[in-house]
């Protein structure tokens, strides 16, 4: 007689405890496989999977009042509890043998992943965020593995491998570079890989919606742009973001960095649907793209100028990251030491509880303005400081 499954005791424990913090959503299971069946729309809402963004993705949450820090720690703490209850009980539908019942549990827990909210992105640890994000987006993945056309699950992947990729390997490699070489070599190795594999979860996304889209992409990259509508915005942004962090550290690797047009061709459709999308998202990648933009063009440095401003405008100056990527994207390449050190000053002077939303993703972009500080002789060598 064919064993029946069992569940571990340990794994029974650690549901209930998981089962009690959700318990103030619970509704029933048919109502839960309604839902499951309803298609998902949230491409008007922020997705801030870690609140980092790879090329500056800005955050497109409102600015929001600071609350008491009582209210806040309570929230933050319901929150995590909330994430403990998500995470355990997708390990019991990832471990059980069900079907169909499985399959839109699964699906569920895939939309409140996607939906994630401010529990990473208003942290001020980063050093923890970078140790908790690696489980969460393996659960992604698994619960993929069982879902594999859940669109908004293949964008909450593709931003949360994008902006780890950003902010925990090619950051610390960025740093590494002077002083171990081989070290910052594989961590560029490995932070391409990611890259790649937000990219892929991005493009796989827009297949559900626009079947054989990479392929045309490839083929006749204005007419696979063409299909594109603004629900697309999140699955453009995060596929292009992704792809071009994977040709910036893809040096020896003349094969990508020909795709570099397809990146152009994905975000400026998503320019032109819609310029404003993300409370400055566009804007602030195109600062750094401008420079790297296929063609010769004399007007680069003042594109993106006219980028950093509209995104200043649209974030309030209330995020480091436009300053600190026009400063390495534009003032280094042209010498420009004075702005420099005046842009990542304002950098450094934005105080990050005005946007408590966007905390993790300004702490992160304050370090590298502290770190490329660190290093403006080596940026801007002059005769008098130059080696005989």
């Amino acid at each position: 007689m064919k064993k029946q499954w069992q569940i571990p005791q340990w794994l029974v424990t650690t549901l209930a405890v998981g089962w009690t913090e959700l318990r103030p959503t619970r509704r029933s299971l048919s109502e839960e496989c309604v839902q499951a069946m309803e298609p998902t729309k949230s491409y008007g809402r922020p997705d801030a999977t870690l609140g980092l963004r790879p090329l500056s993705h800005a955050s497109r949450y409102s600015l929001a009042r600071v609350a008491p820090p009582q209210a806040a720690q309570r929230r933050r703490s319901a929150s995590h509890r909330g994430w403990v209850g998500i995470l355990c009980i997708a390990t019991l539908l990832l471990l059980s043998p069900g079907c169909s019942v499985r399959r839109l549990a699964v699906n569920k827990l895939g939309d409140a992943l996607s939906a994630g909210g401010t529990t990473f992105s208003s942290d001020n640890d980063p050093d923890l965020v970078r140790d908790a994000a690696p489980f969460s987006l393996k659960i992604m993945e698994a619960l993929l593995a069982e879902s594999p056309r859940h669109v908004e699950l293949r964008r909450a992947a593709a931003a949360g491998f994008a902006q780890y990729a950003f902010a925990f390997v090619q950051m610390e490699a960025d740093e590494k570079e002077q002083s171990d070489f081989s070290a910052s070599e594989a961590l560029r190795l490995r932070a391409r890989r990611l890259y790649v594999r937000g990219r892929n979860h991005a493009l796989q996304g827009l297949e559900v919606r626009h079947p054989k889209f990479e392929k045309t992409l490839r083929s006749d990259p204005t007419a696979a742009v063409s299909q594109l509508t603004p629900r697309d915005l999140p699955l453009i942004y995060w596929a292009g973001a992704a792809w071009a962090g994977a040709i910036s550290q893809s040096k020896d690797q003349p094969e990508l960095i020909a795709e570099l047009p397809l990146v152009g061709a994905l975000m400026d459709r998503a320019l032109q649907l819609d310029p404003g999308w993300g409370k400055g998202s566009l804007h602030s990648f195109f600062i750094a793209y401008e420079p790297m933009r296929p063609g010769a063009s004399a007007d680069r440095p003042e594109r993106s100028k006219a980028h950093l401003e509209q995104a200043i405008t649209l974030t309030g100056a209330t995020l480091a990251g436009p300053f600190v990527m026009y400063a390495e994207a534009i003032c280094v390449p042209r010498k420009d030491k004075a702005e420099f050190e005046a842009l990542l000053r304002k950098a450094l002077q934005i105080d990050i509880e005005l946007r408590p939303e966007s905390r993790l993703e300004n702490l992160i972009m304050q370090r590298r303005a502290r770190w490329l500080q660190s290093r403006i002789d080596e940026l801007f060598v002059t005769p008098h400081t130059a080696a005989p």
